[in-house]
């Protein structure tokens, strides 16, 4: 899937510290099982032996919990759904969408179409109630990885807890996967960057093979300062972070790693060795999120209110290679927080997400001129994810509880919301896009005239993640839009 995202930043998803929502805000209860069932399991969590510098940096007070989790199936009348949704019946496209969802049970969750006429609607949830959802990524062979405040990262297979792997690392704010799987790295709140392999021979083991920095280079560090800075240019790198790592995102050839941190630094990690090869001071605030995509370039977006463009430079130095990134140039400077990235890599298009709850755009095909505002959310938005693989669709996730679907018309470049999904209790923080595998075969219509169906994840601050069917209009077909785009 040719879709690249970050997601990640400040739960406040605002600048200087005022807070958009709090944590008694949504604590809310899971819905009771008066339409639903709750099956548990508790697997072992696997904790590893911290070996890693002890930091400074701020760490999450939560710890982890116990408490039984497992796949609760929501299955609730239209009405009950629609009441999560704090927006007016004027500003909300949910009241009149002509795919107000409905959710459906686990048992039948392979008859989509029949129970969704629009091929749009809720599958179930995945609860576990051990913390808030931070950070979410799906991967190859259907395994979906969780991130949450209790240090702990859940994997679900099937829509089943699958297994676990705890990190003394603190809250997990950020998870990224390699397109084959062997790799996952996390990012937390004390300023490390972990990553885990799963057994070869048992995928439910993941061990973790290296923490960045590594312990031996903050080592030699301690003892050498001269050390711990790689030369490039005269300058100096700096290898580690010294505040939260918010955000990760792979290079397209996965051959670096980029983390984004409240220091508002932009980390490059060569994946080979494990080396720091370049750190950004790229903003002026907390850098909230920070993708890569368009033959080596870097987008970072901040709490300083600026998207801003980076180019990746390979140079030779003394038979040496070295990777340096240099400022390209500044798409957006405004007042609101930047809080969420993403990018359409087939389509061409960047996405921003701002804690004034719009959505800017702006279109590679036309040297990143601005391509238009998307505006639906009543507060922050804290996450998008674009589908890619050849469709239109954006998902942007919200502060205001819902997770707005949006389609791009490819002819004129307008976008239109086609959904608004609704069944959170708390801000949506992450979320996730896949193909759906229950799919026919590629071009083949389903779902009442609807090209392809996708399967999305989206991880709350209600502690719960829930799974949604999504289907995308075919080529061709016009769909109602719900908002104004301007």
């Amino acid at each position: 899937m040719r879709e690249r995202s970050s997601i990640g930043g400040r739960e406040d998803g605002s600048r200087r510290g005022r807070p958009l929502f709090t944590d008694a805000a949504v604590g809310l209860p899971i819905p009771g099982t008066k339409y639903s069932a709750l099956t548990h399991s508790d697997p072992l969590i696997k904790s590893t032996s911290d070996e890693d510098f002890v930091s400074t940096s701020r760490h999450s007070s939560a710890s982890a919990a116990t408490s039984p989790g497992g796949y609760l199936s929501d299955r609730t009348t239209s009405s009950a759904a629609s009441s999560n949704t704090q927006h007016s019946a004027a500003s909300s496209p949910f009241s009149s969408s002509p795919w107000h969802h409905h959710e459906q049970s686990a048992n039948t969750a392979t008859a989509t179409a029949d129970l969704f006429p629009s091929g749009t609607g809720l599958v179930g949830s995945l609860v576990r109630e051990e913390g808030h959802i931070y950070s979410l990524a799906a991967g190859a062979r259907g395994l979906l990885y969780t991130g949450s405040d209790s240090k702990n990262i859940r994997v679900w297979r099937d829509r089943r807890e699958f297994s676990g792997f705890k990190s003394s690392s603190g809250l997990v704010k950020a998870i990224v996967l390699s397109a084959n799987g062997h790799r996952v790295f996390s990012g937390h709140q004390d300023g490390k960057i972990r990553v885990w392999a799963p057994s070869p021979k048992d995928p439910a083991t993941h061990k973790r093979v290296s923490t960045l920095p590594r312990l031996k280079d903050l080592l030699k560090a301690s003892f050498h300062p001269s050390a711990a800075r790689r030369r490039r240019r005269g300058g100096a790198v700096r290898i580690r972070h010294t505040d939260a790592v918010s955000c990760l995102c792979l290079s397209e050839d996965e051959s670096l790693l980029y983390s984004g941190s409240w220091d508002r630094t932009i980390k490059a990690w060569r994946i080979a060795d494990s080396q720091c090869v370049d750190s950004i001071d790229a903003h002026d605030d907390a850098v909230n999120a920070v993708v890569a995509a368009f033959k080596g370039l870097v987008f970072s977006g901040s709490a300083d209110g600026t998207v801003k463009v980076w180019r990746r430079e390979t140079t030779t130095a003394k038979k040496e290679s070295v990777t340096g990134h240099a400022a390209e140039k500044t798409l957006m400077k405004q007042d609101s927080a930047v809080t969420a990235l993403s990018i359409n890599v087939d389509a061409g298009v960047v996405y921003a997400g701002s804690s004034d709850g719009v959505v800017n755009c702006w279109d590679w095909g036309r040297r990143l001129e601005h391509c238009g505002t998307l505006r639906g959310h009543a507060a922050a938005v804290l996450c998008l994810a674009a589908a890619g693989a050849g469709s239109n669709l954006l998902f942007s996730g919200s502060a205001d509880k819902t997770i707005c679907v949006w389609r791009r018309e490819e002819e004129t470049g307008a976008h239109s919301c086609l959904s608004v999904l609704t069944a959170h209790t708390g801000p949506v923080k992450c979320l996730a896009v896949q193909a759906d595998a229950a799919d026919g075969k590629e071009g083949e219509e389903d779902c009442g005239g609807a090209r392809r169906r996708w399967v999305v994840y989206s991880g709350s601050l209600d502690k719960s993640v829930k799974v949604w069917k999504v289907a995308e209009p075919a080529a061709g077909q016009v769909a109602e839009p719900m908002f104004d785009t301007y």
